[in-house]
């Protein structure tokens, strides 16, 4: 099989091997790389492969040809080393079920992305002692804990973790900081949407370039998104299994990459129907798929702090997909929700289900409730993305009881907190990672 070449969202940059576009996460005029066609897939083949096989044969074709091609097996081993169980929700009088995305080491979806991107740079790493690669990773919450996880101790790597001050939970903060030796974390007085900034300004500085080998870990980074099909997939199959009728996800949306691997897996012939973007107050999104004016703006602090993004990056790889709104409209609908509803939601799920959510979690399942009683009889997944111990401080005053903590976390607690505060500053940032 040829190998697939990958192209800038934005048209300025030639098209460039996976490996290539894994290793520099964004491209050289600030697009995003995306794959210029999707290779070809045989969705009988992945009829009951446990997640790590099935990963090996649904991304052979993006990685046939590449350097990494040989490496893929052990690639996925080691990213989908724990489950993703698919779990129906009982007592719902419809077919509702919850994707279980929190059974890695730092208890959230983003472990997927993070260790599978981690293993893809090992993998082509020529390691220098004096010039490390140094990953950049923005965070509104769980992917900064992810990456570093991911990548403590690797040799010849560096993580630097930019992560608002005051806008994630307690718990996510101690992930955020508890690593200290290769991982550097630093706390931006701004928002989420500054500490993206400030990744993609570094990575096509000139000079920073010339100081630093440079690479990112969030979802511009092709290498975090094409794993997290991998659960989509899996789950969409079991739920075809169970009930011969084909899935819809309602997804928390934050920077779209959860959305984004959900819309490539139904490209690529996956039963999924319909995908139902759940979004908190930051309604950027749900608007622009209302007026078709896109019009991002600051991001608002809110419960579902993950998903507190004004100006989500991945909707350059959306657009691109689906350049004209009526065209997008057909693959996927955006709901947003209140903080109020998203407390109310926590509660009553629990009462009527006996199910913890996480507030990420809740604004999906809240969106679900708001569903006409006819759709609702066709099977529906909530992308559970967080486990709720994370948000205990949320969670538990709501519930009127403690959140068992998953060992991996626990373990965390306990760690001595690392950190440096930063303005909002590009000069800052290039002070800090001197």
């Amino acid at each position: 099989m040829a190998s697939l070449a990958f192209a800038s969202t934005r048209g300025g940059a030639k098209p460039v091997p996976l490996s290539t576009a894994i290793q520099h996460g964004l491209a050289p005029d600030g697009g995003l790389y995306m794959p210029t066609v999707l290779p070809p897939l045989d969705v009988n083949s992945l009829a009951g492969l446990a997640l790590p096989h099935l990963a090996r044969v649904a991304l052979s074709g993006f990685f046939a040809a590449d350097r990494l091609q040989l490496q893929l097996g052990s690639i996925a081993d080691s990213a989908f080393n724990f489950p993703a169980p698919i779990t129906s929700v009982g007592g719902c009088p419809d077919p509702l079920f919850a994707l279980e995305l929190y059974h890695g080491p730092t208890a959230a979806f983003k472990d997927f992305g993070a260790r599978f991107l981690s293993a893809c740079l090992q993998g082509m790493e020529e390691f220098s002692a004096t010039k490390p690669l140094t990953i950049l990773v923005a965070t509104s919450g769980d992917t900064g804990g992810a990456v570093a996880a991911a990548f403590y101790r690797r040799l010849g790597m560096r993580v630097v973790i930019l992560y608002p001050k005051g806008l994630v939970s307690p718990r996510q903060e101690q992930q955020l900081t508890c690593w200290g030796e290769n991982v550097v974390s630093l706390r931006v007085a701004g928002t989420f949407d500054d500490c993206q900034r400030l990744v993609k300004e570094a990575l096509v500085d000139p000079d920073l370039s010339q100081q630093h080998r440079f690479s990112s870990a969030n979802s511009i980074n092709i290498g975090r998104l094409l794993p997290q099909m991998i659960y989509y997939m899996s789950a969409s199959l079991e739920v075809q299994r169970s009930t011969g009728l084909a899935a819809s996800f309602i997804v928390p949306a934050g920077n779209l990459g959860n959305a984004l691997a959900a819309l490539w897996a139904r490209a690529l012939g996956l039963p999924i129907r319909r995908i139902i973007l759940a979004h908190n107050v930051n309604r950027t999104v749900p608007e622009y798929l209302q007026t078709g004016v896109w019009h991002p703006r600051p991001s608002i602090g809110t419960l579902a702090s993950a998903m507190d993004v004004g100006n989500p990056s991945n909707m350059e790889r959306i657009r691109a997909m689906y350049p004209e709104i009526a065209l997008l409209r057909k693959q996927i609908s955006a709901s947003s929700v209140y903080d109020a509803t998203i407390r109310l939601r926590i509660r009553e799920d629990f009462m009527n289900y006996q199910r913890e959510w996480c507030p990420h979690t809740a604004t999906a399942a809240e969106v679900y409730a708001l569903l006409p009683a006819l759709e609702r009889q066709n099977p529906w997944v909530l992308v559970s993305t967080a486990h709720p111990a994370k948000f205990n401080d949320i969670v538990e005053p709501i519930l009127g009881k403690t959140i068992a903590v998953p060992e991996c976390l626990e373990r965390l607690l306990h760690l001595p907190q690392q950190v440096s505060d930063i303005p909002a500053t590009l000069q800052a940032l290039r002070h800090a990672i001197a």
